[in-house]
């Protein structure tokens, strides 16, 4: 079994370092990505939405329209039932069966009305729903365009930066190989906790190159022997002599 190489403090501090400024250059990446993913993101999931209810009102329309059908089914039989009685009222033997077929004929006629009055409240709302389905496919229009100039500006930034990210993440993780899993664990934690992502920085004008807060000339002394790492006691950030930083160079 080969061995598995360990490496200098001297060593890791140079590959954080090296980690640090390619995170940045990646960093710098999404930076002018901006929100961009994001908003198309939430585009994407507006217009699904947007959808999923213009569908439902075509959905609704359809079910009032079968509905008007029914109704006007409904009038159609009260009709063929008031002509029927009607004819049968022409040969009623006595007064007591011409009331009892003017009572159908009335039922009927009102029958007739009701369905004429669900009708045309249907009718009053599928036109209410016609117009919100007419809305629906506006915002999915302007929506669309919207996500369309999003996604163009987006795929032009990608297709600019792809080649340079590709490369930095190819040298994040030789670099990453160069460090053990704990101070790695550390190192991403401590970049997670920051917005600028800096997690390890140089000392500089005798302060930590993160929150600028001042390092005792003793403890930047032992920082310049690089024989453990050192942590700002203020930021929590890894600390790095400048000579050190600056000789790392990230192209």
């Amino acid at each position: 079994m080969a061995a598995v190489k360990e490496f200098s403090v001297e060593e890791k501090l140079s590959s954080l370092v090296r980690l640090q400024k390619i995170d940045s250059k990646l960093d710098e990446i999404q930076v002018l990505k901006g929100e961009l993913p994001i908003e198309v993101k939430d585009l994407e999931d507006e217009i699904e939405g947007l959808h999923a209810r213009q569908t439902r009102i075509e959905e609704e329309i359809n079910g009032i329209q079968e509905f008007i059908e029914q109704k006007k089914e409904g009038i159609k039989e009260a009709q063929a039932l008031i002509k029927k009685y009607e004819k049968q009222s022409d040969n009623v033997k006595n007064s007591r069966e011409f009331e009892a077929l003017n009572k159908e004929i009335e039922m009927q006629q009102l029958e007739e009305k009701l369905c004429e009055k669900h009708i045309k409240d249907a009718t009053e709302e599928v036109a209410d729903k016609v117009r919100q389905l007419d809305l629906a496919k506006k915002a999915v229009a302007t929506k669309e365009g919207n996500l369309n100039g999003k996604k163009a500006e987006l795929e032009k930034i990608i297709k600019e930066t792809e080649k340079e990210e590709a490369q930095y993440n190819k040298e994040a993780s030789s670099a990453r190989s160069h460090v053990d899993e704990r101070l790695l664990s550390s190192y991403d934690r401590i970049r997670n906790n920051y917005r600028n992502g800096l997690a390890v920085v140089p000392v500089e004008r005798d302060s930590c190159g993160g929150c600028f807060h001042a390092i005792p000339p003793q403890k930047q002394s032992e920082i310049k022997l690089r024989k453990k790492i050192m942590v700002c006691e203020n930021c929590g950030r890894i600390l790095a002599d400048a000579d050190l930083n600056d000789s790392v160079e990230v192209k």
